[in-house]
């Protein structure tokens, strides 16, 4: 998660309005034995060289992200897929799964050098393709979620700074507020946790309902930040299935693609290319 250094005057100024009172939350718990995981093995860490973010399975073959998680974000240059892995379910040296990931798009209006301001937050969204796809019976991925109103209880799986060995789940938090295709939380994040998925009970079952992009702690509480996500999700899927029909594959110079605004609103493919010499941020810059 990175830090939002002027992010909550921002968004409190996107959102019209004061951020309502903290309720009581639940704290952490440390999901570190086999049977803690069940249920949550779609939940996993994208290990990169030098750092690491949480990401979520939103189909066998695909990972749910923050964008920054796919960008050096002080130079702008895109990270290599290279040694990119989504290890699924990882707790103290083992994963349910481990993939390699192959290919990986953001969303088209997300700046990686423009900061933690509420534009960059609203669009701080990527997918990432594996290489093979991970069996439903292994790791199922979760579904998305949009119609919760302001003020329930949500739920949030990540890693972070101190815990980076095992997902730690805060079973209850809130949603503060949801306006202009943001959202801002009260749950317990911290760097690492970017990209982890927010969660909302719908039927008994556990549905996306944002991604933990920024946040802030200030007199000993945390506020983070994510955004809306199925119209964004649907166009990263469309960029996806655009670079499987045009033959992008996972050889040098095809590592990552992005999503562009074509004629009549459609998305477009582009290519770039393999970025090797990035320098990368430290695990505690996510």
């Amino acid at each position: 998660m990175r830090a939002a250094r002027g992010i909550l005057f921002g968004l409190v100024v996107a959102f019209g309005a004061v951020l309502p009172a903290f309720a009581e939350n639940t704290g952490l718990k440390r999901l570190g034995h086999p049977s803690d995981i069940l249920g949550w093995e779609a939940v996993g860490r994208l290990d990169f060289s030098g750092g690491y973010c949480t990401g979520v399975l939103v189909a066998p073959d695909l990972v749910l992200t923050a964008a920054h998680c796919i960008y050096d974000t002080r130079s702008g240059a895109e990270r290599s897929t290279d040694k990119m892995r989504f290890r699924a379910g990882y707790h103290d040296g083992r994963a349910v799964a481990e993939m390699k990931v192959i290919r990986a798009v953001a969303d088209p209006d997300y700046r990686p050098r423009g900061g933690t301001g509420a534009e960059n937050t609203r669009h701080d969204v990527a997918l990432l393709q594996l290489e093979y796809a991970i069996p439903g019976t292994m790791a199922q991925p979760f579904n998305l979620h949009s119609g919760l109103a302001v003020g329930q209880r949500v739920s949030v799986v990540s890693y972070g700074r101190g815990r980076s060995e095992a997902l730690s789940r805060q079973k209850e938090c809130g949603l503060l507020r949801r306006e202009a295709g943001l959202m801002a939380f009260d749950c317990d994040v911290t760097h690492g946790s970017s990209g982890a998925p927010v969660f909302v009970r719908e039927s008994g079952r556990a549905r996306i309902l944002s991604l933990i992009s920024a946040g802030r702690s200030a007199d000993g509480k945390t506020i983070s930040f994510g955004m809306e996500l199925p119209e964004i999700v649907a166009s990263l899927k469309y960029g996806l299935r655009g670079a499987r029909s045009s033959g992008l594959t996972a050889s040098a110079g095809a590592k990552r693609i992005t999503v562009g605004t074509g004629a009549g609103g459609k998305p477009t493919v582009r290519r770039l290319g393999n970025s090797g010499g990035a320098k990368f941020v430290r695990a505690k810059g996510n």
